[in-house]
This record gives C-alpha cells, sequence and structure tokens, in this order.
C-alpha cells in the first residue's frame, strides 16, 4: 500500500502533532519563529509587557503580566508593543486533553468559548505561582516518566482552574469599524483552514453559514460585512479559497481525485468535480495530467 504525501507545516508543528501538547519560554524563543497550524491546537500564554491582542472582533491592550487563552477556532493576532518580554507558552490539541475526559469543562469555560473573555490580568503573586505550573510541564515534557501525559494534563487543568477564580478582564476597546474587523475575522478564519495535510483531516467549514456560527454573529451581518469590505459575496471568497487548495492538492500531492473531493469536504467526487468545472472550465483529472 503506497504512503500518501503528508503537507507537514514544519518539523515543529509535526512534532506538537505527534505529542499533541508543547511548552516553552517565550524569552528563549526570542529569535526564532515556532511556526504551527493554529487550527489544531489551544494556546495558554502567561506574558509580561504591553502588547495589544485583537480577539475576534474585540481589541485588549494590556500592561504588566496577563494569562491569554486561544481557541484554534477563533482568529487572534498579537501586537507586542514593549521592548521586553517574557513569559511562558504551552499548547495543545483537544485530543490531547480528551483523554483525561476533561474537555467539556475547557469547551465552557468563560475563556475557551466563543463571546467569552480570553484575557486575566495576574497580580504578581499569581504569576509566581502560575510560573511554577508552567516550568513543572517544560520539566516533565523532557522526563522518562511513564505518566508524564497524565501529569501534564493536570498541570493544565490546574491553570484553567486557577484562572476561573479570578475575574476576567472585561477591559477591550471597540473597534473603530466593526464591518472591517468582520471581515477580517472572516478572511483570517478562511485561511486558518488550510493548507490541508491529510486526507484524514477534511474541511470542516465550507459554508457562510459554517463561519458565521463560528463567529457567533447572524450569516447575514457576516455576508453585509465581506461584501462592503471586499467586494465579494462570503460564498464567492470561500469557493475561491478551496479552489486554489485543490489545486496545490492536485499538483502536489499524489492522493487520487476521491481523495481531494473528500479532503475539501465534497461528498461525493461527482460534485467536486462539477465544482471544479464550473470554476476552472476544466476537470480536476485534466489539471493534474496537463501539469505532469
Amino acid at each position: 500500500m503506497e504512503t500518501k504525501i503528508v503537507r507537514s507545516v514544519s518539523e515543529f508543528n509535526s512534532e506538537l502533532r505527534l505529542q499533541g501538547f508543547k511548552a516553552f519560554q517565550i524569552e528563549d524563543d526570542s529569535n526564532a519563529t515556532r511556526v504551527y497550524s493554529r487550527k489544531d491546537f489551544f494556546k495558554i500564554c502567561l506574558t509580561t509587557g504591553k502588547s495589544k491582542i485583537h480577539y475576534a472582533d474585540k481589541s485588549f491592550e494590556q500592561e504588566g503580566t496577563i494569562l491569554f487563552f486561544g481557541n484554534p477556532h477563533i482568529p487572534y493576532s498579537w501586537e507586542t508593543i514593549s521592548t521586553t518580554y517574557a513569559g511562558y507558552t504551552c499548547l495543545f490539541s483537544e485530543d490531547f486533553l480528551k483523554q483525561a475526559d476533561r474537555a467539556e469543562s475547557l469547551q465552557q469555560s468563560p475563556f475557551f468559548k466563543i463571546g467569552g473573555t480570553p484575557v486575566l490580568k495576574i497580580t504578581k503573586d499569581q504569576r509566581l505561582f502560575l510560573n511554577t505550573l508552567f516550568e513543572k510541564m517544560i520539566e516533565e515534557q523532557e522526563s522518562d516518566y511513564t505518566f508524564k501525559d497524565e501529569l501534564i494534563r493536570n498541570y493544565i487543568n490546574l491553570i484553567i482552574h486557577e484562572a476561573l477564580k479570578l475575574q476576567p478582564s472585561e477591559v477591550y476597546t471597540p473597534t473603530k469599524n466593526g464591518t472591517a474587523r468582520i471581515a477580517s475575522v472572516f478572511l483570517e478564519l478562511l485561511e486558518r483552514q488550510f493548507p490541508i495535510e491529510t486526507p484524514a483531516s477534511p474541511l470542516k467549514m465550507r459554508t457562510a453559514q459554517d463561519y458565521a456560527q463560528n463567529l457567533n454573529i447572524h450569516v447575514n451581518y457576516l455576508n453585509r460585512a465581506v461584501k462592503e469590505i471586499t467586494g465579494k459575496s462570503t460564498t464567492t471568497l470561500i469557493s475561491e479559497r478551496i479552489l486554489t487548495e485543490a489545486k496545490a492538492l492536485l499538483q502536489h500531492t499524489d492522493w487520487n481525485i476521491s481523495e481531494i473531493a473528500s479532503a475539501l469536504g465534497f461528498e461525493y467526487p461527482t460534485y467536486f468535480n462539477n465544482f471544479f468545472k464550473k470554476l476552472t472550465g476544466t476537470n480536476p483529472k485534466s489539471l493534474r495530467e496537463s501539469e505532469v
């Protein structure tokens, strides 16, 4: 049986996917970028410095020490304002935490759920305690202890429970142009669905309704915002991005047409063929053969 090509984002991403978890000090990573697929991993950061965090349609400007929770299903970006920045980051997959049967509390926490508040202001004493938990996770991930994964899951849950005791920071800056921000968030979320790395991980969102539901807004509001800012409909932008990915898969993998169709969320190869021909005037097989 042939081995199918897996389109890996980076060595770090491959290691992260294999282990399901990674923790590291931010200051130790100041001269390098850790490239990973955000669509697959939750993120918890404990940082000290001045920064601005854009999370869905909100922006949080913070100074001092904060605890940040990133959900892979919600677009976010980070602007570092201060010249010095220190702290810790841990990344983990949903499957990693599910092994402890505690994923439900994670999804329902006010930090990870859509519409929740992902930023907490941390005092010096709280920072010292949380520092210890992150350091323990970093230490354990390098150990040979047989049950280290379970121990790390306990540390993650302890951080979440400590956070639940604190008052979330509701100090956020409303965006000057809500329409532009919604369109920007949609485009970022759309791009985050790619690249498709394996047929076993198909595209999850394919319609405007899927994206609106994920962003917790009405689909009509999303459609108006996207049309006003980009001049194109939400459906058109989704279709164009799926087509771009389809061409990449046809040209750079050995997956058969059925596998590519399934990976892109088409129930039947015929639907994929019709979609492809409608937008390009040719069929997937012809395009692949022309590239040989």
